[in-house]
């Protein structure tokens, strides 16, 4: 049995990736992705809610670094508070690199994960939307730097995936650049 919560999670979400790849997202259960990391279906409902979930997981700990690196940030122009949030994150995108990619794939062939990722995506904008208006910007302000930011993120995050020895943070400072210079 796993000592610890964090290698419970990380077995069922490895035991979920492979299950999904190898018979599909909805020919899964949860007892199924239970059953392959080896542990109990009550071990897998402790840790996810649902079966969606565990392909999420690590949304709480991104949303965290993010409201923390614009709240602490020195910087304060709006979108210079969303590119810090992100190359703030950007340990946490280069360590889930691996599953990320195998999470991708599985989503794009599941409408039902496409819109649980797009509701996460939104929720998680809601958050740096929330941190920029309590650094006293406008709402509708910290709305567009956050679309803005965040595509610039995506368009640094393109070029990465494919090249993960090119440096994520340099890729969205250019990104940034790029931005500005339209």
């Amino acid at each position: 049995m796993p000592r610890s919560g964090t290698e419970a999670r990380d077995r069922l979400r490895e035991a979920a990736l492979d299950l999904y790849e190898q018979h599909g997202y909805d020919a899964t259960t949860a007892a199924e992705i239970a059953a392959r990391a080896g542990l109990t279906e009550r071990t897998y409902f402790r840790h996810f809610a649902d079966k969606r979930e565990v392909l999420f997981d690590g949304e709480e700990e991104l949303r965290e670094v993010m409201v923390g690196a614009i709240r602490e940030s020195p910087e304060s122009s709006p979108l210079q508070l969303v590119i810090a949030a992100y190359t703030a994150a950007v340990p946490l995108f280069v360590r889930g690199r691996r599953i990320a990619l195998r999470r991708a794939a599985i989503i794009a062939a599941t409408p039902a994960l496409q819109e649980r990722a797009h509701a996460k995506t939104a929720a998680l904008g809601d958050a740096v939307v929330g941190a920029l208006v309590a650094r006293r910007i406008p709402e509708p302000t910290a709305r567009l730097a956050t679309q803005v930011g965040t595509a610039a993120f995506q368009r640094a995050s393109r070029d990465w995936y494919p090249h993960p020895e090119r440096d994520l943070a340099a890729l969205l400072a250019q990104a940034a650049d790029e931005v500005r210079a339209l």
